[in-house]
């Protein structure tokens, strides 16, 4: 047996770090949120915040690499890889993103597409840490078609990569709609991608 790990001061310190962080640049935006802000509300020092990062862009890149990816991986890419249903198995991964209010507030839509579109344009090196995670995504989407497609769950004539943008992007852009329109606006969404879906069958 292996003792449960135990997670370090520092490590914890971190984590905390980047969870209020995250919290308040989900609300406010990046180029908003200050340090100082982080600071007051982590109850951290200025020195502990420095410790763990040399700067607000390294704390926002590993905000997208060790918060956003592994979360994307557990609840999209291991799914994908584990289903005999690929179109209700995405289906099921949409309504539960857009209606879990655990997960985002519908008035703040989706902290990765947010940051895609305030921060990818200015920033390479955001562009590139979120580039890695969307391409994640889409090769995610695109290889579980490609295998439901093999074991003739969709059409062979399928274009997989291009169905895989499709769905991502019309995330992104009913994130940003329900913003806002409300979280009314999800059910035309999933009904409609309810019926894309069949049809790649």
């Amino acid at each position: 047996m292996f003792a449960p790990t135990i997670m370090s001061k520092a490590a914890a310190t971190k984590q905390l770090i980047l969870n209020k962080s995250l919290e308040l640049i989900y609300k406010n935006g990046y180029q908003a949120t200050s340090i100082d802000e982080i600071i007051a509300t982590t109850n951290v020092t200025k020195g502990a915040f420095f410790y763990h990062f040399s700067s607000k862009e390294e704390m926002g890149l590993a905000i997208i690499n060790e918060l956003f990816y592994p979360r994307v991986v557990t609840a999209l890419a291991h799914p994908l890889t584990h289903t005999t249903g690929i179109t209700d198995a995405i289906y099921h991964i949409l309504h539960t993103l857009l209606h879990d209010d655990s997960v985002f507030n519908v008035a703040y839509g989706c902290p990765v597409v947010n940051l895609v579109e305030e921060m990818s344009p200015v920033n390479e090196s955001f562009k590139k840490a979120l580039n890695r995670l969307l391409v994640r995504v889409q090769e995610a989407l695109e290889g579980a078609l490609r295998t439901a497609q093999t074991e003739s769950q969709i059409r062979k004539d399928v274009d997989c990569k291009a169905v895989a943008t499709f769905i991502l992007t019309s995330y992104s852009g009913i994130r940003n709609i329900g913003k806002i329109f409300g979280k009314g606006a999800y059910s035309g969404f999933l009904k409609e991608i309810r019926i894309y879906l069949n049809k790649l069958k």
